[in-house]
C-alpha cells in the first residue's frame, strides 16, 4: 500500500538554515569610523616641547575613501596642485642662519665623501660612502664645529593605523638662544625617497621631485613639508582610485623623524671583528689511520721527521 504525499510549495520549504527570505543583502555594507579631531593638529606644536611628546598630542585620523566623489573641474585640479608646489617651494627656502650653518657643514661633508677623501669605513667600502659613514662623517663635523648632533633611531609599534618601523637619521640640539629655547633641528640623507611612489601621478611626482634629497631644517619645517606632500599623496591615490598604503600616512611619516627612541653621539665605528685563527701557528695534524705509520718513522731522520706533515 502506498504512502500518501503532500505537495509543498516553494514559498514555504526551508532551502537551509542561513537561508534569509528578507529579500535584503546587506554583505557589502562597509561601517565607517571617524574620530574628531584635526587632521594636521600637529602643526601647533611649540619649539620649545619635546617631540616625542608632540606626536603623543596628535590624534590619530582614520581617513575615509569617498567612493563616490563626483569628478572635479580640470581648473581646480589644477589649482590644488599648483597651490602644493608654492606652499612646499615657500617652506624649503624659508630658513634661518642655525639651518644655514648646519647644512653648509653637511653639503662640505659629503662633498670631500664624493670625490674620496673620506673612504668608506666599513668591511664592505660602497662607492661615495654607504649610508652609516656618511652619518658618522656628518655627525663628526658637526660636533667638532661645536654643534649637539647625534645619530638618532626611530622605532614604533604597529596601530590599527600603521604598521611597526624604525628609522635613522641626524640631529643637532641646540640651546644657544634662551629667549628660543630649545631648537631640533633634523639632517635626513633621502628625503625625496621618503616620499617617492611607483603608481604616483605627473602631478605627485613633479611635487616630490622639488624635495631635496638632503633635508635639513628645523622640526616644524619638516611637518609642514610632510603635511603637503601627504595631502599629495591621498590626492593622487584618490584620483587614481586606488587605495593610499598605510606607509604612506602622515602618522608614518611623522613617526619617523618624531618617534626618536635612541639619541647616539659616538661617531667612531665598531672596530672590525678579528679572526683569531688566522694569527695562530698552523698544527699538525694526524689522522687514525696512519697512526701506525707514524710509529714506524720514529727513526727516521731530523729532516724528514720535522720537515713532513702527517695527515
Amino acid at each position: 500500500m502506498g504512502r500518501a504525499t503532500t505537495r509543498i510549495p516553494m514559498s514555504h520549504r526551508v532551502l537551509s538554515p542561513t537561508y534569509n527570505n528578507s529579500g535584503s543583502d546587506n554583505s557589502g555594507d562597509q561601517p565607517f569610523v571617524q574620530l574628531s579631531g584635526s587632521i594636521f593638529g600637529f602643526l601647533e606644536v611649540e619649539a620649545t616641547s619635546p617631540e616625542n611628546d608632540a606626536y603623543d598630542d596628535i590624534q590619530q585620523e582614520v581617513e575615509i575613501e569617498d567612493e563616490y566623489e563626483k569628478p572635479e573641474d580640470i581648473e581646480d585640479k589644477i589649482q590644488f596642485w599648483e597651490t602644493q608646489r608654492q606652499n612646499l617651494h615657500t617652506t624649503l627656502f624659508r630658513t634661518t642662519s642655525l639651518e644655514s650653518r648646519i647644512r653648509s657643514i653637511t653639503k662640505e661633508v659629503l662633498g670631500e665623501i664624493e670625490i674620496g677623501e673620506n673612504a668608506c669605513s666599513c668591511s664592505r667600502p660602497v662607492a661615495g660612502g654607504c649610508r652609516s659613514c656618511r652619518m658618522r662623517g656628518i655627525c663628526n663635523r658637526l660636533q667638532n664645529s661645536g654643534f649637539n648632533s647625534a645619530i638618532c633611531k626611530s622605532k614604533w609599534k604597529s596601530s590599527l593605523d600603521i604598521p611597526s618601523g624604525e628609522h635613522t637619521f641626524l640631529d643637532v640640539i641646540d640651546n644657544s638662544n634662551p629667549k628660543k629655547g630649545e631648537v631640533r633641528v633634523i639632517i635626513e640623507l633621502d628625503l625625496r625617497g621618503q616620499f617617492e611612489m611607483k603608481k604616483a601621478s605627473d602631478e605627485y611626482n613633479t611635487l616630490v621631485a622639488k624635495l631635496p634629497d638632503v633635508f635639513v631644517g628645523k622640526v616644524d619645517r619638516l611637518q609642514t613639508v610632510i603635511k603637503i606632500l601627504s595631502i599629495g599623496a591621498k590626492k593622487c591615490m584618490r584620483e587614481k582610485k586606488m587605495h593610499l598604503g598605510p606607509w604612506r600616512k602622515q602618522q608614518y611619516m611623522l613617526a619617523k623623524w618624531l618617534r626618536v627612541t635612541e639619541r647616539n653621539t659616538a661617531t667612531v665605528s665598531p672596530p672590525l671583528a678579528v679572526d683569531v685563527y688566522s694569527t695562530r701557528p698552523a698544527r699538525v695534524r694526524a689522522s687514525m689511520l696512519t697512526m701506525d705509520l707514524v710509529d714506524d718513522f720514529t727513526n727516521v731522520s731530523y729532516f724528514y721527521s720535522h720537515g713532513v706533515e702527517v695527515l
